[in-house]
Parts: structure tokens; sequence; C-alpha cells
């Protein structure tokens, strides 16, 4: 490792990935400290032998047409293919072709954000009462509190409305309401970053756990370990893109880096406008589609053969995808907001238990039925994780302006990047988390000049 560069970058996500790409292109010399044994961060793709679909343990879905991440697969040539389907949602059990999106999509269009701000859970009870009790519209209200919670990751009580609006617009500029594979899973966008790093000579170091970062204006000495092995290292500049969660943490745990001095009390506030939201998900792999021949009490003959995703109102994890349109026999289930927190810190054989015990409720099949088709589980929970704590942030209440002071440099020393610092309204997803780390790479240009 060398002992001093041009910059330093904390963290190998696709945010530093991006950044060191562009700094390393510019002639700096550049050097990479991720903590894991890999890179990628909260992208973690996992290939399984006898399964030609890739197994997502972090990202999965392309959002959109972001040109951040569309650039780069098209031009190495990597196929993208949109998911496509039915949505199927289970009421007590009985899977039945889902009704709920044209009420839920009023719902969230009545968000204007042009008032003072305010929870999601205190727009919804403000806006769509339900005096009288209409099952329609407790259903849509419903679905709208999971959509939040699922899609978000967020508390609907704390998760402001303002930034919900901010990123609902932000969707709009890309057809957010479409999504994307790309082929090899988001490995593959990984692999073009880490390949670009090293024809700009870009040193990336894994296994360099950060614990210090002493700095002042014009140097900075980055302090830790690397395979039990104290090492320090300095530049003029450190670029840090580690998840609003690491960054939110105590120094002396592990992940956690202890700033001398410390950050500037605006970013310091941001920080606690800030929350990471919390998804435990699990792929599982079975013999085959059973599902394909699989006909709903209600269903009128109709199976879920066509099934894209699977909505339900189960406490433990309440909605699915299948990996349409590949007929691959894996099927995600995915858990946020309490039953992330329920979950997290389980062992395997737990989660898998729970699991299955959900899709034989949502299904209405028995979980030994279901456990004839299992084959294996393939899970992280990045909750526990040292180096996540958590899967991506939102905004709270009163967060207008947090991500920009959270990204903003510190006397063009200290420089931020990650999906938390995203003012674009793409805060949570992998194009936004690249956006940052090309803006962070330019701030970090212009002072060199």
């Amino acid at each position: 490792m060398a002992k001093h560069c041009d910059v330093v970058v904390i963290g190998a996500g696709v945010a530093g990935l991006a950044a060191a790409v562009q700094l390393g292109g510019a002639g700096l010399s550049v050097s990479i400290l991720e903590a894991r044994d890999r890179i990628g961060g909260r992208i973690f793709t996992q290939r399984e032998p006898g399964l030609e679909t890739p197994v997502e343990l972090g990202a999965e879905f392309i959002h959109g047409k972001p040109a951040e991440i569309w650039d780069l697969l098209t031009k190495s040539n990597v196929s993208i293919s949109e998911v496509e389907g039915e949505n199927w949602c289970s009421t007590n059990g009985v899977p039945c072709p889902c009704g709920f999106f044209g009420l839920l999509d009023k719902i969230l269009k009545k968000m204007d954000g042009s008032g003072a701000d305010e929870s999601f859970q205190d727009f919804l009870d403000r806006c769509w009462r339900n005096p009288s009790g209409d099952p329609k519209l407790e259903e849509a209200r419903q679905r709208a509190l999971a959509y939040v919670t699922g899609f978000n990751a967020a508390d609907p009580g704390l998760v402001g409305l303002h930034w919900l609006v901010q990123g609902m617009r932000a969707e709009e500029q890309i057809e957010g309401d479409r999504a994307f594979r790309a082929a090899g899973g988001y490995a593959s966008l990984v692999e073009i970053l880490e390949q670009a790093a090293t024809l700009a000579s870009v040193a990336i170091n894994n296994g360099a756990v950060v614990e210090a970062i002493r700095w002042k204006a014009g140097l900075a000495e980055v302090a830790g370990q690397r395979a039990g092995v104290p090492f320090v290292t300095s530049a003029p500049r450190v670029l840090v893109t580690l998840p609003l969660a690491v960054l939110q943490a105590t120094p002396g745990q592990l992940g956690a880096i202890e700033f001398s001095p410390a950050l500037p009390q605006q970013k310091l506030e941001a920080l606690h406008k800030l929350e990471m939201g919390k998804i435990i998900r699990v792929v599982f792999r079975f013999r085959r589609r059973f599902w394909d021949e699989f006909s709903p009490a209600d269903a009128d003959g109709k199976t879920l053969s066509r099934m894209s995703f699977l909505f339900s109102d189960d406490d433990w994890f309440p909605t699915w995808w299948t990996t349409m349109p590949d007929q691959a026999p894996a099927i995600t289930a995915w858990a946020p907001f309490h039953s992330a927190e329920r979950l997290s810190g389980k062992d395997k054989a737990f989660v898998i238990q729970q699991g299955l015990r959900s899709l034989g409720r949502i299904l209405g099949l028995s979980v030994r039925i279901l456990k004839t088709e299992f084959e294996a589980a393939y899970f992280h929970d990045w909750q526990s994780d040292p180096f996540s704590r958590g899967a991506y942030s939102y905004g709270k209440v009163g967060s207008d302006g947090a991500a920009q002071a959270l990204g903003k440099p510190a006397a063009n020393t200290l420089f931020f990047a990650g999906e938390a610092t995203d003012t674009s309204g793409n805060t949570g997803t992998v194009h936004g988390a690249i956006a940052s780390g090309l803006r962070a790479a330019s701030e970090i240009l212009s002072a060199v000049q």
C-alpha cells in the first residue's frame, strides 16, 4: 500500500470506483481503501452452479434508464432486459391479480411537496382519511404504506414528504416506473468499473479497514488496519464514500471512522436528518418453477406462470418477485422496515424457515410441500454487516438540504460521495451513487487546478 498519493478513496462501492476512474484518468495517483475482501459495496452478486440467473444479495434492479448505468453497460455490450410479467396480490392466503394500483397512484400523485414538510404517515392520515371504513380505500392506504416501506426501505412515520416527492420527480425523468436487469447481474457493472480503474492505474486495496482520519487543510492522514497490521497513508485529498449508517456509527465500532478534528457542525447536523433503511432479502432456489402449474382458488384456472411480483400483507416477507422474463426456478423474498428488524441478527436457518412459512401462507400451500421443492437459499444481513449497517438511505422530515450538506467538501481536503449524498432525487440507487462519485471527482479536480 502506498504511503502517500494524490487522493485516497475510502470505499470500493460504485461511488468510489466511478470517482477513482475519473481521477486516475486525469493523471492523479489514486489509492482505494476497501474494508471488505471484495469490491462493489452494496452490490453483491453471486453466480451459482446450475443456476443461469445471477443471485443478487444487494442491489438488483436498474430503475429506469439512467445514463450513469446505461452508458457503461451499452458501451461494453452488456445486454439489458426489462422486467416483465404480472402483478399478483394475496389476501388471507388467496392470490389474485392486483387491482389497487389505480387508487395507489392517485394517493401518491396527491403529494406535491409545496407545503410544510411532514411524514408520509401524517400526509396519509391528513389527506386520505377513511372514517367510513371503505375496504378499497383502506387497502390502498395499506398498499401505500407498504410501498414506502418496501420500495424506499423507510419508516412511514419518519420519511419526509419533500424527500419522497423529489424522488418521484427524479424517477419521471428517467422512466423510473420501468425496471431492468443487466445480463450477469450488477456484477457486470462492477467489473466494467474495475477494469476502467485498472487502466487508470488506480490501486485497489481490499481488506483495509480505516479507523481514523487526522486532517487539516491540504493534508489528511488515514490510519487503519489490514490483516491485523496497522497502516497509515496520507494525501492532500481524501474521498469518503462510506454508507450513511457507517458515517453515523460511534468511533471505535468496527467500520466506523474517527475524524480528528471532528467533521464540521453542518455536516454532523445533516447526518441526523438522514436515516438508513432496513431490508432483509432472501433468494430461494427451487427444483423447478412449481408456481407455473399453481392455480389459486379465485383465479378462474389461471396459473402464476407469468407472475413477476407478488404482494401480500404478510408480517415477515410481504413482497416477493420472480426472475421474469427469465424462467429460473428462483424467487426473492423482501422484508423491509419492522420485518427486517425482527429478522436481522438471526441465523440463516431461522430466516429460511420464516421465508418458507411466509410463502406458504401467501400461496395457501403447506411448508411441507414447499420443502419438497426447496433446494437452497441465499441472503446477506446488511444490518449486521459493520461496513454497511443497513440497506440504503432516506431523508427524514425536515431533511431539505441535508444531502447537499453531507456531500459538501471540507476545506478542499475531505470530499464525500455515496448514494446518501445524491442531490438529484436518486438517493438509495446505484445510479445516484455513481453520479455522486462523478460529482466528487469533479470537485477534487477543480481543487487541484
